[in-house]
């Protein structure tokens, strides 16, 4: 045998015996509880039994009907009901909610990065366990990303999409001073050339989606909150870039022009949706584009929108706006429009995230319905980002949260999260 032989023999010896060794020491769990609910038969099955191993969820039965494997470690969580770890669509994981209006204009990158390591705790702590991160200063959600897959911090999994792309004096561009200043948004873009150009840097810098602002917003000043900012030309060139690099799109469209171009441009979620009426629920339907509507925050923004800085114009904006949106999400519902779970974390407090679901139930949803629109229908609308979450079955990251009762009979239980275990590790 020669020389070389003798080492590839010995080294791929070693390399089966580390990984027969590794394979031996994986950690093996056994998850037991008095409820949970499986978001995917839309059922409550009682003692249930399940199965981790090296993250994932290996089986899933009943304490009956499926045995602790040997040497398994054991946990019991009693009378807790047990469900898929939450995913939210719309979140803001690097803002605060008490830095709106003229106070943003002391937020750095480098501050946003902190708020996030702060915020990803939080966020992780009420049960959400995967976010879509929908517009960050300095890619800082790239970097809070990468830092949380690494474990150097803890949080939830996150999809960035790095700084939101908009048109120039638009909702994703910085308004707050006059043009001595020269301040400019970080994604502004105008024209499909640049806007093409624009999406694909963002895409270099690490986002895994695509957020852009179709519309004016509440908390842009010198817009309108519905009207259009981008042309459908420019919202296709945008898509289509965007989808040939294999990113999901999400668009801020409150006006319901906007909308109806947006889905029409192909965008695979809209955010806010505000203003959508029978025309757009009907385009959503024929084109697979789910909405986002973030019907809690209303409340935060309103009762303490002052306090936290928000301008007073936007305040007027979000009076105009939050009933219609919570009348327009019950109206989207019952059409048959897919809605996925998306709240605008940041512009009220980290980890209130869970308050919105009784929003979903009072305005249209069961309690079932609510909890599979932020568990299977966002993990389904995220395509292969979403392919290991989303559900307590076999072969699905074990992500799993318990509360202390059956949601689907009290759904603001759901606001008090007791139990969270992402990809296999107990937070």
């Amino acid at each position: 045998m020669t020389r070389l032989a003798i080492i590839t023999t010995a080294l791929t010896s070693t390399l089966l015996s580390l990984s027969l060794a590794s394979s031996a020491a994986a950690e093996t769990t056994y998850l037991t509880a008095a409820h949970m609910v499986d978001t995917v038969a839309g059922r409550v099955v009682d003692n249930p039994a399940v199965v981790i191993e090296d993250g994932k969820i290996m089986a899933v039965g009943t304490k009956t009907s499926l045995a602790a494997p040997k040497g398994a470690k054991r946990i019991d969580l009693g009378s807790k009901t047990i469900l898929p770890g939450l995913i939210d669509m719309h979140v803001h994981i690097t803002s605060r909610a008490d830095m709106h209006g003229y106070r943003a204009l002391a937020v750095t990158p480098v501050t946003e990065a902190i708020s996030g390591v702060a915020n990803a705790a939080i966020t992780l702590h009420a049960g959400f366990t995967t976010i879509r991160n929908v517009g960050a200063g300095g890619f800082t959600d790239v970097a809070l990303a990468d830092a949380i897959e690494s474990g150097e911090v803890p949080g939830p999994r996150i999809i960035p999409s790095g700084p939101a792309i908009g048109a120039t004096g638009g909702h994703c561009d910085d308004n707050l001073l006059p043009n001595t200043y020269n301040i400019v948004g970080e994604a502004v873009a105008d024209g499909p050339d640049a806007i093409r150009a624009m999406v694909r840097k963002i895409h270099k810098y690490g986002a895994k989606s695509i957020k852009f602002c179709a519309t004016g917003g509440v908390f842009s000043k010198g817009d309108t909150v519905g009207g259009q900012q981008y042309t459908l030309e420019e919202m296709t060139a945008l898509v289509s870039e965007a989808h040939m690099l294999g990113l999901k799109v999400a668009a801020h469209a409150h006006g319901a022009s906007g909308i109806k171009d947006a889905i029409r441009a192909g965008v695979d979620t809209i955010e806010h949706a505000s203003l959508a009426d029978e025309e757009a629920f009907a385009l959503a339907k024929a084109h697979g584009t789910a909405f986002s509507m973030d019907i809690y925050n209303d409340d935060y923004i309103l009762g303490e929108g002052e306090k936290v800085g928000i301008l007073p114009e936007s305040l007027d904006k979000e009076r105009m706006i939050g009933l219609k949106q919570r009348q327009t999400f019950q109206a989207a519902f019952k059409s048959g429009v897919t809605m996925v779970f998306g709240t605008d974390a940041g512009v009220y407090p980290h980890g209130d995230n869970g308050r919105q679901f009784a929003k979903m139930v009072e305005w249209g949803m069961t309690p079932m319905q609510a909890l599979q629109a932020a568990t299977t229908v966002s993990a389904k609308t995220l395509g292969d980002l979403g392919r290991d979450i989303g559900a307590i079955s076999a072969g699905k990251s074990a992500d799993i949260i318990a509360v202390n009762s059956d949601p689907t009979q009290n759904i603001k239980v759901m606001e008090a999260v007791s139990f969270v275990m992402k990809s296999g590790k107990v937070f």
